[in-house]
């Protein structure tokens, strides 16, 4: 009797522990998967953000240095201070063309306030996996010209 007992506890326990066999390999695949797509969401999710700060910088600097651009005509004349439309988007293009990127520039106001837009991207790592192998980012800045009653 004891024997027969034994005979189907180990029955039992062969048929449960084959049931389980390979459980763990699925679990380990699906964790890999997982921790795979974390790591691509903030490998990429950052360097697309830091693309994105960078287009803003370039942006600001771009409508800082068109914003020096000014009409000396109006400005010896004491008419008023205004930016020089050809010389300030010149400027601000030939700033963007030497950081490699492409942008539009716009003036508004009566040539008071400057307006830059970049358009650049940011090539994945993870991301391509998928079919995505960029991730287009743009900045925008904006610059008035501030001026002073009386010298």
């Amino acid at each position: 009797m004891i024997r027969r007992l034994r005979q189907r506890a180990a029955v039992r326990y062969t048929a449960l522990s084959w049931r389980d066999r390979g459980s763990m390999s699925v679990f380990f695949a699906l964790t890999t998967i997982a921790i795979l797509m974390v790591m691509g969401l903030l490998v990429d999710g950052g360097g697309a953000l830091n693309a994105g700060n960078r287009a803003t910088s370039l942006a600001q600097e771009a409508a800082r240095t068109a914003g020096q651009q000014l009409d000396p005509a109006q400005a010896i004349e004491g008419t008023a201070i205004t930016i020089d439309p050809d010389a300030a988007i010149g400027a601000a293009q030939d700033y963007l063309a030497a950081a490699n990127v492409q942008g539009d520039v716009s003036i508004s106001d009566n040539g008071q306030t400057l307006h830059v837009t970049v358009h650049d991207s940011y090539t994945t790592h993870f991301a391509q996996v998928i079919g995505m192998a960029k991730i287009n980012v743009t900045g925008t800045a904006t610059a008035h010209l501030q001026t002073q009653a009386g010298g």
